[in-house]
C-alpha cells in the first residue's frame, strides 16, 4: 500500500509516454454540445413531422439512436492509441476516396442533387466527413516525418506535394460534389496543420493566396455562386427565391430577442429550411433567444479552448498536428455555420458540430473528439526528448523549436 498521501503514479506505455487522467472537462463539454443538439431535435420534432408527413416521434428517435452512435464511436475512437493513427492513415484514404467514388457515381435524389452523399439501403452518409478524418490524419503523419527529417521547409517535398492534394480536393469537392463549404474547411485544416509544423509564414501565406484565386474562379465560373454571393451582399432583394433562407434565418433569430419564443416558434413549421441540419443554430435562437445562444456559444469556446491546451501540450508532433487539424475542422465548421444564419457569411449549407441533425457529421465529430481525449492522456508542461528524433517544445514557444534552414 501507498503511504497516506502519496500520490499514484502515472502509468507508463511501452512507448515510454508518461499516462495520466485525460481532460474529462473536454468530455463534458462535448456531451453538453450532443444533449443540447438532441433537445433543439426533440423541440422542433412535431413541426418538422407534420411538414414532412412523418410521425411526430421520428426524428427525434433517429436522432436519439444517432446520439448512442456518437458516444459509442467515441468510446471505441478514444481508446486507440496514438501511434496506432499512423498505421491506419493508408486505410483511411482507401476509404475516404472509395466513399467519394461512390458518391460522385450513385444516383442523386430529387431533394438532394448533389453528389455528395453515398445513399444505400435507405441509409445516407456524406463522403466528405471521412475525406476530413483522412486529412487530418495523412497530413499529420507527413508533416511530422518531415519535421523529424528536417525537410519541413523545403518546397519540393513539402509545400509541393501540399499544394497537388489541394488542387484535387478542390477539383473534387468544390468543383464535382459542389460544395464549397467543406472545401474551405478543408482548406483551413491544412494551412492550420502546415502552420503548427513551422511550415514559413509566407508559404502559408502563398497557398492563402493560391486558393483565394481558385474561389474567385469557382464562384465566377458557376451561375449558382454568383447567386449566393449576390444573395447574401442584398438577401431582401429577393426574399421570395434565391434570397429566401437567408431572409427568413434572419427573421428566426431576430425573433427571439433575449429569451426566446419557446413553444411559440414558427419557423421550424416548413418556413425555413433545413431547420434541423443546417439552420439548427436560426432555430434555437428563436427559442431560446440570446441567452441560449451566447450560452451556446459559451459551450463551443470553452470546447475550443481545452482543444488547443491539449494542442500546446502534446508530446510529439504527430499527436500536436492532429490535434491542430481537429480544432481547425470544429471551430472553421461552426464559425461557417453560425456566420451564415446571422448574415455575416454567405450560407454553405454545412452542418453545425454536434447540433445539427445527420448520422454521418455527428459520427464523425465525435470519432475527432475521441482522438483529442486519447491525445490529453498524453501531455506535458516540460519539453522532452521523445524519441531521440525529435524535439518538441510547449505554450507559446512550440513553433520557434521547430527546425529551421
Amino acid at each position: 500500500m501507498r503511504p497516506n498521501g502519496a500520490r499514484r503514479p502515472a502509468f507508463v506505455d511501452r512507448s515510454g509516454q508518461r499516462r495520466h487522467r485525460p481532460d474529462y472537462i473536454l468530455l463534458l463539454m462535448a456531451v453538453a454540445l450532443l444533449v443540447v443538439g438532441l433537445i433543439i431535435v426533440y423541440a422542433i420534432s412535431p413541426g418538422l413531422a407534420v411538414q414532412k408527413n412523418l410521425t411526430e416521434n421520428y426524428i427525434v428517435s433517429k436522432q436519439i439512436i444517432t446520439t448512442i452512435l456518437a458516444i459509442i464511436t467515441f468510446a471505441v475512437v478514444a481508446k486507440v492509441p496514438v501511434s496506432a493513427w499512423k498505421k491506419l492513415k493508408n486505410p483511411l484514404i482507401v476509404l475516404a476516396g472509395s466513399a467519394t467514388l461512390l458518391a460522385l457515381i450513385l444516383p442523386v435524389s430529387a431533394d438532394y442533387p448533389a453528389h455528395r452523399w453515398v445513399r444505400l439501403g435507405g441509409q445516407s452518409l456524406q463522403s466528405v466527413e471521412f475525406v476530413k478524418l483522412a486529412i487530418v490524419v495523412s497530413l499529420a503523419a507527413f508533416l511530422a516525418d518531415k519535421i523529424n527529417r528536417r525537410s519541413i521547409t523545403d518546397s519540393k517535398r513539402t509545400l509541393n506535394p501540399i499544394l497537388v492534394v489541394l488542387g484535387i480536393l478542390g477539383v473534387i469537392v468544390a468543383g464535382a460534389q459542389q460544395d464549397l463549404g467543406s472545401t474551405g474547411v478543408l482548406v483551413v485544416m491544412m494551412a492550420a496543420m502546415a502552420y503548427v509544423a513551422g511550415l514559413p509564414l509566407k508559404r502559408v501565406g502563398l497557398i492563402g493566396g493560391i486558393i483565394l484565386i481558385g474561389t474567385f474562379i469557382a464562384i465566377s465560373s458557376s451561375t449558382y455562386r454568383r447567386e449566393r454571393v449576390l444573395t447574401y451582399l442584398s438577401p431582401e432583394k429577393d426574399c421570395q427565391n434565391a434570397g429566401y433562407q437567408a431572409c427568413q434565418a434572419l427573421i428566426a433569430v431576430g425573433s427571439g430577442g433575449i429569451s426566446g419564443k419557446g413553444n411559440n416558434d414558427a419557423q421550424a413549421y416548413g418556413y425555413l429550411p433545413e431547420a434541423s441540419n443546417d439552420s439548427i443554430f436560426a432555430i434555437l435562437a428563436e427559442k431560446f433567444g440570446f441567452i441560449g445562444t451566447a450560452a451556446l456559444l459559451a459551450l463551443y469556446i470553452g470546447l475550443f479552448s481545452r482543444i488547443k491546451n491539449i494542442l500546446e501540450r502534446a508530446e510529439d508532433n504527430f499527436s500536436r498536428l492532429m490535434v491542430a487539424g481537429i480544432l481547425a475542422w470544429l471551430s472553421t465548421q461552426t464559425l461557417i455555420n453560425i456566420g451564415a444564419m446571422i448574415g455575416l457569411l454567405p450560407l454553405k449549407g454545412i452542418t453545425l458540430p454536434f447540433i445539427s441533425a445527420g448520422g454521418t457529421s455527428v459520427l464523425f465529430v465525435s470519432a475527432s473528439i475521441g482522438i483529442v481525449f486519447q491525445i490529453s492522456h498524453y501531455t506535458s508542461f516540460g519539453v522532452n526528448n521523445l524519441d531521440n528524433s525529435e524535439q518538441v517544445g510547449t505554450g507559446s514557444d512550440w513553433r520557434r523549436d521547430r527546425p529551421r534552414r
